[in-house]
């Protein structure tokens, strides 16, 4: 296999998911003992979601820059090597939270929603499980996270959510908006996106450009350990956390990222892999040396 080395991205808390009863990480101590957990199991990079820190309301993101920044600084605190990717996502035109924080953290790698989604889910008893919601990423969005990124050395992570997103990024490419190959996070198990069938894999990487560095983002149980082995013998690089699963290959519920990275790296060792350390996964990846992080 060209590619021999698999880089590992921790995801590690999402938003909406209630702390109460799963046990997400939310406070800047809390993540960076997940970092630290994700870190000793093998990830090199930690997907980071900012909770809002004010007590009862964890289950809510947060856009303030000085949380970002306490939450950032626990993490490098903890374990400097790791690559930070900050989220982005946000509902509607309002990017100015999202932006601030990216300014203030200037974290690796940046989380770039590449389309939009109606992001919808039903209940067994075909009612919606929560009200429809548009997750809007239209072009002059992308663009304005895009220069910001560029303006401050982030690199962008294209997540796509259907194949029509995928194939715009081929687009963003050629026209400059993102680099050339680009980052590309196939998310999958959405309910109204793509599906997390490994079958699929082979025929979306026929719509990447070439070089294109991959990974997929696989929601869902234990079924997702299916579809990242097939990322992984293809040529992927991998992801998992408690914002993308609970459950560990053989339906036991997962203790925490650590224990869920550990699955990971044995996925990548079965196909072959050797799994990348942070300033492997910075060199392979384009980004920033460690130095210009910490100066």
């Amino acid at each position: 296999m060209a590619n021999d080395l698999a880089v590992l991205t921790c995801a590690l808390t999402g938003v909406l998911t209630d702390p109460s009863q799963h046990g997400v990480p939310v406070t800047p101590e809390e993540m960076a003992k997940e970092a630290r957990r994700a870190r000793d199991a093998g990830a090199s990079i930690v997907h980071v979601h900012v909770r809002n820190q004010e007590p009862g309301m964890g289950r809510l993101p947060s856009w303030d820059p000085d949380d970002a920044q306490k939450v950032c600084d626990a993490i490098r605190a903890e374990c400097p090597e790791l690559i930070i990717n900050l989220s982005t996502g946000v509902v509607g035109p309002d990017i100015s939270g999202p932006v601030a924080c990216l300014e203030r953290v200037k974290p690796e790698m940046a989380a770039l929603n590449a389309g939009s989604l109606n992001y919808l889910k039903l209940r067994s008893n075909n009612d919606w499980a929560w009200p429809p919601m548009l997750f809007d990423n239209p072009v002059e969005k992308i663009e304005a996270f895009e220069k910001v990124m560029k303006a401050n050395g982030i690199v962008p992570e294209c997540e796509c959510f259907d194949t029509g997103i995928l194939r715009s990024v081929t687009m963003f490419a050629r026209r400059g908006m993102v680099p050339d190959p680009p980052h590309v996070s196939l998310v999958m198990g959405v309910e109204s996106g793509m599906p997390n069938k490994p079958a699929w894999l082979p025929l979306l990487l026929e719509e990447m450009l070439p070089g294109t560095h991959f990974q997929v983002i696989a929601i869902g149980r234990q079924e997702v350990w299916r579809l990242h082995q097939t990322c992984a013998e293809l040529g992927g690089d991998l992801r998992t956390g408690l914002e993308d699963t609970f459950y560990l290959p053989d339906g036991q519920k997962a203790s925490s990222n650590g224990a869920l990275i550990e699955a990971l790296a044995q996925v990548a060792k079965n196909a072959g892999r050797k799994v990348a350390s942070p300033d492997e996964a910075r060199k392979r990846l384009g980004l920033r040396p460690r130095a210009s992080v910490f100066p």
